[in-house]
């Protein structure tokens, strides 16, 4: 009686450690404490279970059996798949993976977005005000937020917290503002027709954190692109550098001596008459003292800045670039780059198109201290040529004055800054214009006017009064001039007007270089063809580039979703009814028929 008694007893004590065990789990799950009382629970129910399964084993041999064997090890199996199982969704969670199968990527980060997002240095934070969460949009911000740790947004209900609300002005749902330390900028207002775009957010992100605003110059007077207007003129690429923080201004350097000292690029776009040389030696000082200067000269045009390119390498080829591939229908004076130089401005261009509608190509020589790197490369001879006869309508190569590609059409140069930076002296000098230490030895040669052929600075150094023969008359300097004359002064130390020289330009403190970008077409850049392929992304890289803001990335813009829908007439889509109705269900009932007809 007393060993059934105690099989009754482990019968039923065998439940209590299980419950024990769920206790211990539920009060640490509940409280989010796991003191002492959690700990006992758990432990008291593990050594319950652990007695009884040596009893068990003791009374029946019930761990010898074959039955328990396979139920345990079909237990730990499944305990080991679900191991593994939470395995991977742990790190499934702490290190995903995606792959993004669309065309253009529209699912992905461009690098632009990537790199400017990695390079944070100061907590950035995207507040969207709306109640409604769209998919589309919160998946964009999680791909910003897992570059990097410093990026973060939230989602806030208007109506649930007011007082934020008021903090940000916002007066509609769907307004998405952005927000570094005390900066605050609204970056769109999403709807469920417009939803958050790339583009917005990265080029809002790049004006909060940029501290500095850069300033381009456009130089105006010579039948340059007007910065506003028709679609011959730059109001897109405007709008572009001011949707990246820089400040776009008009520059008249025939009202102005000089180029103003806080400019950082200077863009020449398509200037259809030439520089005054005073104009020119602006740019050279410009460039000097650490400027940066774009320019985009168009065939058959002299802009008379052949002393500036000589100093920096630079030779423009008067023919006109062709390309007969006629891959894309833009004509042969439209020649088509695939190829880019190995630079910053073209890195992630890969095997993108650009094109340049009337375009002639750039040749560089070799010049001490300056770095030169071909950015566009058009395709290899028979495709493309540079063509001399500019006035024929029937392009044909002619050995004998045209030129086999491939030819280059855009160039970038840099040139380090030196102590003392060359200048350029005024073509109109005298030897009086420097005075030499002779000059100074004596004071009777400064002061004394003299009658007669003005003496020039050898003879006055020997009019000294010095022990020795008398000095001839024309070259002393007699206290009482021979007869009365107009003074008529020798080298002094205030040089007259013809004399002066422009002044050495100052070094900029931070600039280290000088940059300058040479592009043979200035059409790639106006309003109607701004936004096609990469001229825009050739246009902004150029001018990030050059206006040595390192920090800033250099790459392709954000890609936006293309239209794929296909436009069928009513006579297509009639013709897409019937066959998917009539002829295509006929095919298939001939077939089976025919089969029918081998078989039977």
């Amino acid at each position: 009686m007393k060993t059934i008694a105690k099989k009754k007893i482990w019968k039923y004590l065998v439940w209590l450690g299980p419950f024990l065990l769920t206790a211990g789990v539920t009060v640490g799950l509940v409280s989010e404490n796991w003191g002492l009382l959690p700990l006992v629970l758990i432990i008291a129910g593990t050594i319950v279970i652990g007695l009884w399964l040596i009893w068990q084993n003791q009374q029946n041999n019930w761990w010898g059996r074959r039955s328990t064997q396979a139920s345990t090890n079909a237990l730990f199996a499944t305990l080991a798949v679900l191991a593994i199982l939470g395995l991977v969704n742990f790190l499934g969670t702490r290190y995903n993976w995606r792959t993004d199968l669309t065309e253009t990527k529209l699912f992905t980060l461009s690098p632009q977005s990537r790199e400017l997002v990695r390079s944070l240095e100061t907590p950035v934070k995207v507040w969207v005000f709306d109640a409604n969460q769209n998919p589309l949009d919160r998946d964009l911000l999680e791909d910003y937020r897992r570059q990097s740790p410093k990026f973060k947004f939230e989602y806030v209900d208007p109506r649930n917290r007011p007082g934020l609300t008021r903090k940000f002005g916002v007066k509609e749902d769907g307004e998405v503002y952005l927000e570094s330390g005390d900066k605050r900028q609204l970056v769109q207002v999403v709807s469920p027709q417009e939803p958050l775009s790339e583009i917005k957010v990265t080029n809002s992100l790049q004006q909060v954190i940029n501290l500095n605003s850069a300033k381009v110059y456009f130089l105006q007077g010579h039948g340059e692109h007007q910065i506003s207007g028709n679609e011959e003129g730059l109001s897109q690429a405007i709008k572009a550098l001011s949707d990246k923080a820089y400040t776009t201004v008009p520059l008249n350097l025939a009202e102005k001596s000089s180029v103003p000292q806080d400019a950082t690029v200077v863009v020449i776009a398509g200037p259809k008459r030439a520089l005054f040389e005073s104009e020119v030696n602006a740019l050279r000082q410009f460039l000097n003292r650490g400027g940066n200067l774009l320019l985009m000269i168009d065939p058959s045009i002299d802009p008379k800045l052949n002393s500036l390119f000589a100093e920096w390498g630079i030779k423009l080829d008067n023919r006109l670039a062709v390309d007969v591939s006629g891959s894309v229908g833009l004509g042969p004076a439209a020649p088509l780059v695939r190829e880019y130089g190995k630079h910053p401005i073209t890195k992630d261009f890969g095997n993108g198109i650009s094109f340049y509608p009337l375009s002639r190509p750039i040749d560089t020589v070799p010049v001490a201290g300056v770095e030169a790197t071909p950015l566009l490369l058009t395709k290899p001879y028979p495709d493309s040529w540079g063509e001399s006869d500019l006035e024929s309508e029937d392009l044909k190569f002619n050995p004998e004055s045209d030129r086999k590609g491939p030819l280059t059409l855009g160039v970038a140069l840099r040139r380090k800054l030196t102590a003392t930076p060359p200048t350029q002296p005024s073509p109109i000098s005298t030897p009086t214009a420097s005075p030499t230490p002779a000059t100074q030895a004596s004071p009777a040669a400064t002061t004394k006017p003299t009658s007669g052929p003005t003496p020039s600075p050898t003879t006055q150094a020997k009019a000294s009064p010095t022990p020795g023969p008398k000095p001839t008359p024309t070259a002393t300097a007699s206290p009482t001039p021979a007869t009365p004359a107009s003074p008529t002064p020798t080298a002094t130390a205030s040089p007259t007007p013809a004399t002066q020289t422009s002044p050495t330009p100052t070094t900029s403190p931070t600039a280290t270089e000088s940059r300058m970008v040479v592009i043979g077409n200035s059409g790639f850049a106006v309003n109607n063809l701004f936004e096609q392929q990469l001229n825009k992304d050739v246009f902004l890289n150029s001018v990030t580039w050059l206006s040595q803001q390192d920090s800033q990335p250099l790459s392709i813009s954000p890609k936006e979703i293309r239209n794929r829908r296909i436009n069928l007439t009513t006579a297509q889509a009639n013709l897409l009814e019937i066959s998917s109705l009539f002829v295509l269900p006929l095919i298939g009932l001939l077939a089976a028929a025919l089969l029918w007809w081998v078989r039977r």
